[in-house]
């Protein structure tokens, strides 16, 4: 059984081990030097200090994924839209954390007063299930970057989807 709740400090130790393994041997971010758990505190007050969500799913009081929303562009015009991500511990895939990861996310966003959310997502060929978990929610292909990253000996295209959160419209007043 697993819950998702907000991160706190002491998951940030279990945040930097899940996310290292990513960095040192997938192409699915394309970062090359894994933050410290020092650095993921800091992101995670960044983030959280914006007021959008930064969620662990939790399977037995460990930790075995996390997700977060970060600001699109620095540029004030993008506040009101944000990027999602999710990683999940090596062996907790397929059980439906991703998607109760996602889901939450979504609503933290919404919660936020975040009106759109991008889905970045390396495009190596050789996995489908970020943009087949993303469509399920109603993300829609917003475009392709070809050979944007190197990394491993490879390139690597991103895909780009989209997620409309609230109608179009006036955004309400947000600080």
């Amino acid at each position: 059984m697993f819950r998702v709740r907000r991160a706190t400090d002491a998951d940030l130790g279990a945040v930097a081990e899940i996310f290292a393994h990513y960095v040192r041997h997938t192409v699915i971010t394309f970062m090359e030097t894994p933050p410290t758990p020092g650095e993921w505190r800091h992101k995670r007050a960044d983030l959280t200090g914006r007021g959008l969500p930064f969620l662990v799913a939790d399977v037995d009081g460990r930790v075995a994924g996390f997700a977060y929303a970060s600001p699109w562009r620095t540029q004030p015009a993008y506040r009101y839209t944000a990027e999602d991500s999710i990683y999940l511990a090596p062996g907790h895939t397929g059980r439906g954390l991703g998607r109760a990861l996602l889901e939450a996310l979504l609503a933290g966003c919404a919660e936020a007063g975040i009106r759109r959310v991008i889905a970045v997502i390396a495009d190596a060929g050789d996995n489908d299930a970020s943009p087949a978990l993303h469509r399920k929610f109603g993300f829609t292909d917003a475009g392709r970057l070809t050979a944007v990253g190197h990394k491993h000996g490879r390139w690597l295209d991103t895909l780009l989807l989209q997620l409309d959160l609230d109608p179009p419209g006036p955004p309400e007043p947000r600080t």
